[in-house]
């Protein structure tokens, strides 16, 4: 592989999609999918009997500069006692994508959509997630309210769950909303639409009440390096890192109190559901461990509230170090996953790092296959209608959803590992500040400065322990593998 060629981009896209082959996941749609994408040439009526009208409200999008799979809008609305109406629409990916046809069997295989360094491969056609059922600009389109009455503790007091015809008014991106919020200029398109900006300083106001409300019941503070390929057409130039933000913030405090509200529904109904979870760690004493490494002594059985002390306390003395603080632990704590929830059952566990007992997803059906599972159960309830799945579906699709989201990481991850090798190809020879982030048997890493690149110190590792900061040259990159090696330079 010569990185000269200057083929970036189309080298990372053939090892994607043998990434994805290889980890039993389609990088394509079948030719019925295709067949039956040809056939659908509108979005969904947002009209109906029990469908309310709310095209009106001051409906906006928050997410990436370049997304066009809009799943979900918000809006605030002031009440009596310094309250706030807190509206979250998720798009009805259901009305267009029927159970059992072929375009949903695709993402039911597929169960997310993969975001690789150099190529996307979406769970729904492009036609579908980022035009017919995204929620687009001025978009009339058909969705499923969350709403949501916020105390003066950030707590949900009241809410209720409909569909509902809107529009968005604004399509936003986090960084120049986060940059506004912070004393900026408003983005154009906040200031063309009248009103919006008070709406959206309320919504961050309300978000900054509910975020300490979780924290306060032990919702874990992290940050890791999300590393993200910039390409100059096909070559590519550098590792941008994804920082979170305010506006960032808002949208996640409002889908996980919105998932929450969505699983209270479902179970209020006697309905089954599919659980998003995270396990009391398992490791918690290899946690404890970490802890007692930088001076901290936490109770010997799991407490989110302690843990979190901890982090916060560590993320504000060593900022640097923090992000690898933070990945051992998350490894230590062990992964998401769904389980089934069915009317009878014992109730499941919580999601222990968002402190929250009662958690699904629903909020991202254009990129998530739970979701638009979720989605089916809710029109289901709201209908009053017999559940769509039983609990055999459902046990069956939360092990499948689990087992494909873990596949779709490795995809990400093994590019993004090659496209950093890619980006290191002619660097050779040159000394890099690194800081060193794992010290076993099996191998020692580090993780330059600048680029946020990990690799592996293959010479003059002995004695280096976690948190060191050494000097390292570049010796060896592998692109087809995704390995890049560093010697010991200081």
């Amino acid at each position: 592989m010569n990185a000269a060629d200057k083929q970036h981009r189309a080298i990372l896209q053939r090892i994607a999609r043998k990434a994805m082959l290889d980890r039993g996941l389609l990088p394509d749609f079948s030719a019925e999918a295709l067949a039956e994408l040809d056939r659908i040439r509108a979005p969904a009526t947002v009209d109906g009997g029990q469908v309310r009208d709310l095209r009106h409200l001051l409906w906006a999008s928050i997410d990436n500069d370049d997304s066009r799979d809009l799943d979900q809008l918000s809006v605030a609305e002031a009440m009596p006692g310094d309250k706030v109406k807190i509206l979250v629409a998720v798009a009805d990916v259901d009305a267009v994508v029927k159970s059992g046809s072929a375009i949903d069997e695709h993402a039911r295989h597929n169960t997310t959509s993969v975001y690789s360094a150099a190529a996307i491969f979406p769970m729904l056609p492009e036609k579908l997630s980022t035009d017919i059922t995204s929620l687009g600009f001025h978009e009339d389109r058909p969705a499923l309210v969350v709403e949501m009455v916020i105390g003066t503790d950030g707590s949900v007091e009241a809410s209720d769950l409909y569909r509902a015809g809107v529009r968005n008014q604004a399509k936003l991106a986090y960084d120049s909303v986060a940059a506004w919020l912070e004393g900026g200029a408003a983005p154009e398109a906040v200031a063309a639409v009248p009103g919006l900006d008070g709406n959206l300083r309320l919504q961050d106001r309300v978000a900054e009440r509910m975020k300490g409300l979780r924290q306060a019941h032990g919702a874990l503070t992290f940050e890791t390096l999300e590393a993200r390929a910039v390409f100059d057409g096909d070559e590519i130039r550098e590792l941008r890192v994804e920082k979170p933000n305010r506006a960032k913030n808002i949208i996640e405090d409002f889908m996980v109190a919105a998932n929450g509200v969505t699983a209270r529904y479902l179970s209020s109904k006697r309905f089954p559901s599919l659980r998003r979870v995270v396990r009391t760690p398992r490791r918690w004493d290899g946690i404890v461990a970490i802890a007692r490494q930088h001076g901290c002594q936490l109770p010997r059985e799991p407490d989110s509230r302690s843990l979190d002390e901890f982090l916060s306390g560590q993320k504000a003395a060593d900022p640097l170090r923090f992000p690898d603080l933070s990945l051992a632990v998350i490894k230590l704590m062990g992964p998401g996953e769904y389980v089934a929830d069915c009317p009878g059952d014992a109730a499941p566990p919580g999601h222990f790092g968002l402190a929250v007992g009662d958690y699904t997803h629903s909020t991202a059906p254009n990129r998530r296959y739970p979701d638009i599972v979720t989605q089916r159960l809710l029109k289901a309830a709201l209908a009053g209608q017999p559940a769509p799945y039983g609990k055999a579906d459902l046990e069956a699709l939360a092990e499948h959803c689990t087992a494909e989201e873990d596949a779709a990481k490795k995809v990400e991850r093994q590019v993004g590992k090659s496209a950093a090798a890619m980006l290191l190809a002619s660097r050779i020879g040159e000394q890099f500040a690194a800081i060193v982030t794992g010290a076993a048997a099996k191998g020692t890493w580090v993780r330059l400065l600048d680029p946020p690149v990990e690799g592996k110190l293959v010479q003059g590792f002995q004695g280096v322990d976690v948190g060191q900061r050494i000097r390292v040259q570049l010796v060896h990159t592998d692109v087809e593998q995704g390995f890049i090696d560093f010697k010991r330079a200081d």
